[in-house]
């Protein structure tokens, strides 16, 4: 005998199943079309490394042979292919550019596209060479500083077409699958759920009652955010695969949560990775126009000196894309840097670096030291009256030597009290505000250092007071 509350009970049942169909259906599209956008960036990222590799194999290759034929006078220089060329290279540039997402390739066109004006004003030198009928050896060392640059901008393509490389390794294999296994998944819940719902209708409000009660408190454990509760099959044959349903979607959320989680810091870590690139141009200009400078000068010895300082510099920085490099490239990255720097501020600038021990089998985080260096020459030495110093040390910490010590030191113009705290804070809270620009890169590297060390490093201390300079140090873990 069925009564009045049964009957509407049933309905509600009936009603339910009908609306959880409804609703997982839109999970399926959601997926088809996600699973739709990143093939479609796929092939973006295959159309510009086929493009780079093209105008790569024309910046490295045909032009500088194209120019050699009209430098040995076998061809005029109107009648050479240099220009085409050239507007190939460009049209590469613009349409990479255009389809081009956010990742660390961005910045690399930016500096490809430097390099392209930087190669297009050469060859109109060299054609102003050649039509003032300058000597053969003039227009010779003017295609090989032209070849330098070819080099240079192939060097920059080939670290794009890596870039490009790894993300596509990155992102689109592991989201390709996942896309096809979320798809299956919610095929199979589906076919599962219309099983479950058919075979569910006819004995379900027999043995309802328990059932429904633990599932009541299972839920109700789950709203709470225990996500670790797990609900025991039931014994009615037409419920476990609920149960089992109801298992693995606490499963699946605390993965995805955990996903979630991951995908956040590898977020934050991509952010850092833009701020870090955006100090290369700015020092690259100072840099270049330095070595004109020497040139101009005729500081021969100068030019050698702080063009090798430079290469090396940027070989750490570019490091093929990768994050960590030894102790000791690290501290000669910032020995270059501050060689490049010297020749710049050779009147207002000292400085050593101190290494107490042996660190060459150790690894760390690669532009640590560099950034805080740039702000103590920045914003301590250029604001002192006279020449300043600056010391760079690395130490073990103490006698376990299981950690590693870096300090910058300078005796430049220092904090005043209510600066440094306010430095202090955006540190500790890690957010820093407008009225910190200037010190933007100690802000980076420390959000870098708390970042990438997980939890094994607290991050920077500052010790500074007005007039008398600033300490900034860190420790580290000794890793292999």
């Amino acid at each position: 005998m069925h009564v009045l509350g049964n009957n509407s009970l049933w309905e509600k049942i009936r009603r339910s199943y009908f609306i959880i169909l409804v609703v997982m259906i839109f999970p399926a599209i959601y997926s088809i079309i996600i699973n739709r956008f990143y093939t479609k960036e796929y092939d973006s990222i295959i159309e510009n490394v086929t493009i780079a590799n093209r105008i790569n194999s024309i910046a490295k290759h045909d032009i500088p042979n194209e120019l050699w034929i009209i430098v040995s006078g076998r061809k005029v220089f109107d009648d050479g292919k240099q220009y085409s060329m050239m507007d190939e290279i460009n049209s590469g540039i613009d349409s990479m550019m255009k389809s081009e997402r956010r990742s660390p390739g961005s910045q690399k066109l930016e500096v490809a596209r430097r390099a392209y004006l930087t190669l297009e004003r050469n060859i109109a030198l060299l054609r102003k060479q050649i039509e003032e009928g300058e000597p053969v050896s003039k227009n010779e060392d003017m295609l090989d500083e032209i070849r330098s640059i070819t080099l240079l901008f192939s060097d920059i393509m080939q670290d794009f077409i890596v870039s490009e490389i790894e993300e596509s390794d990155k992102t689109n294999t592991s989201i390709r699958y996942a896309s096809f296994r979320i798809m299956g998944s919610l095929v199979l819940v589906i076919i599962l759920s219309i099983l479950v719902a058919i075979r569910s209708f006819n004995s379900f409000i027999k043995s309802f009652s328990r059932p429904v009660t633990e599932m009541e408190k299972f839920t109700t454990e789950i709203a709470h955010g225990n996500l670790t509760a797990r609900i025991l099959k039931p014994g009615v044959l037409e419920m476990n695969a609920l149960a089992q349903n109801l298992n693995t979607m606490a499963e699946q959320i605390d993965l995805l949560m955990q996903q979630n989680i991951r995908e956040q810091k590898n977020l934050q870590k991509a952010e850092m990775k833009a701020l870090q690139s955006q100090i290369t141009p700015h020092f690259l200009y100072n840099t270049f126009d330095t070595i004109i400078w020497l040139a101009e000068e005729n500081k021969n010895s100068d030019v050698i000196k702080i063009t090798h300082a430079f290469s090396e510099f940027l070989r750490t920085s570019l490091s093929r894309g990768h994050e960590w490099i030894g102790v000791e490239q690290e501290l000669e990255h910032v020995r270059n840097y501050l060689t490049i720097q010297k020749v710049r501020y050779n009147d207002i600038l000292n400085y050593e670096i101190e290494s107490l021990a042996d660190f060459s089998s150790y690894k760390m985080l690669k532009l640590i030291l560099q950034p805080l260096v740039e702000n103590a020459i920045y914003h301590g030495i250029k604001n002192k009256r006279g020449r300043g110093h600056i010391k760079v040390t690395a130490r073990p910490e103490d006698s376990s030597k299981k950690r590693i010590y870096f300090s910058v030191e300078d005796d430049g113009a220092g904090f005043t009290e209510e600066r440094l705290s306010e430095v202090n804070e955006a540190l500790r809270t890690g957010k820093a505000e407008e009225s910190l620009t200037s010190v933007y890169g100690t802000y980076n590297v420390n959000k870098r250092i708390i970042l990438y060390y997980n939890g094994e490093c607290d991050g920077l201390h500052i010790e500074s007071s007005r007039g008398k300079g600033c300490k900034v140090w860190f420790t580290i873990p000794c890793m292999t």
